[in-house]
């Protein structure tokens, strides 16, 4: 193999004074976790902090960043350019803050760049420099207004969690750091090592870029029973499979009565309506993300026929799987 095909994948994070120490050091424990999990041989990545001097840049939360590189000696291609953020809280609400020095190495580094990802208010920084007009776009919600106002040409959308438009990527809120990374290394290598990555840093799934939402595991209690959690894990991996009560008390060893008594006190819910909601979230996320017809989507997450997956939409979300995937979609257009 050329030697050139084994080089990790490039991503510089150009920093500045008081940027969110989330946007920077999440992605990069992503990152650096997908080297560690990727097979021998396949390169990982190289994560390059700069900034418009080398030495201690002060963050938001006052944990200083020790950067060594400068945005002057950044000036190679980048495989992906991530772009941090900061919202100051001032007298009329949120202030998204635009580092000059970052927003004119942006201009320059980011036409070159395979790919640029902003995270929460970074999006203004890269709608400043120019490389989001004409592209869809999504920030913190707080400054979403204020980005579509200074920056027309730009269609914002403050709805999703991230959102792609040919090789412009932007997410929402802090948080969203994660599932936009996320995103990035399954578009590189593949959904399984996202999804791995996801469980090992305890996310359980990336949320999906359609809209924000807690995966269903989250959104429940943990419980202190180990069967009863290998068991939703069990639950997770098999969707498409028969899931009655009686079988899953079976699983268990245990009486249908008892195991939902227990299942109710672990989890706060039902058997029943823990294994509808975990077909649900895998619906949304192959609605948004792949063109799988409606029965194959059906068939995967074990509805079992449209009908039932078009009452599940209907009764839970409000919409129609057809509606739900115009809205949610993520573009790939460029």
């Amino acid at each position: 193999m050329d030697d050139a095909l084994r080089l990790p994948h490039l991503v510089v994070v150009p920093v500045f004074p008081g940027v969110n120490a989330l946007d920077v050091a999440g992605p990069a424990e992503i990152f650096a976790l997908a080297g560690r999990l990727l097979p021998p041989g396949r390169p990982g990545y190289e994560v390059r902090v700069c900034a418009e001097r080398s030495g201690p840049v002060e963050t938001f939360s006052g944990v200083p960043l020790h950067v060594t590189g400068t945005l002057a000696q950044a000036r190679v291609r980048a495989d992906t350019v991530l772009v941090p953020g900061r919202v100051d809280l001032g007298p009329d609400g949120p202030v998204p803050r635009v580092d000059q020095a970052v927003v004119a190495w942006l201009r320059e580094a980011g036409p070159r760049a395979g790919r640029v990802a902003s995270v929460c208010a970074g999006a203004h920084v890269t709608a400043a420099a120019g490389l989001l007009d004409g592209h869809r776009a999504t920030t913190h919600w707080a400054t979403a207004e204020r980005l579509a106002a200074d920056h027309p040409a730009v269609e914002v959308d403050a709805d999703p969690v991230f959102i792609r438009s040919g090789r412009m990527w932007t997410s929402a809120g802090l948080s969203t750091s994660m599932d936009l990374t996320l995103a990035l290394v399954a578009e590189d290598h593949g959904d399984d090592l996202a999804l791995e990555i996801a469980r090992i840093m305890v996310m359980y799934l990336q949320r999906p870029g359609g809209r924000s939402q807690f995966s269903v595991p989250l959104a429940h209690r943990p419980g202190g029973r180990a069967d009863l959690r290998d068991l939703r894990r069990w639950i997770g991996e098999h969707l498409d499979a028969d899931l009655p009560v009686p079988a899953l008390a079976g699983r268990l060893a245990m009486s249908e009565r008892h195991f939902a008594r227990v299942f109710r006190a672990e989890t706060g819910t039902t058997p029943g309506a823990y294994v509808e909601e975990l077909r649900l979230e895998a619906a949304r996320r192959l609605m948004e993300r792949t063109d799988h017809p409606l029965p194959g989507v059906a068939r995967a997450c074990g509805f079992g026929s449209v009908e039932t997956l078009h009452r599940v939409f209907r009764d839970r979300l409000s919409t129609t799987p057809g509606d739900y995937r115009s809205r949610f979609r993520v573009r790939t257009d460029n």
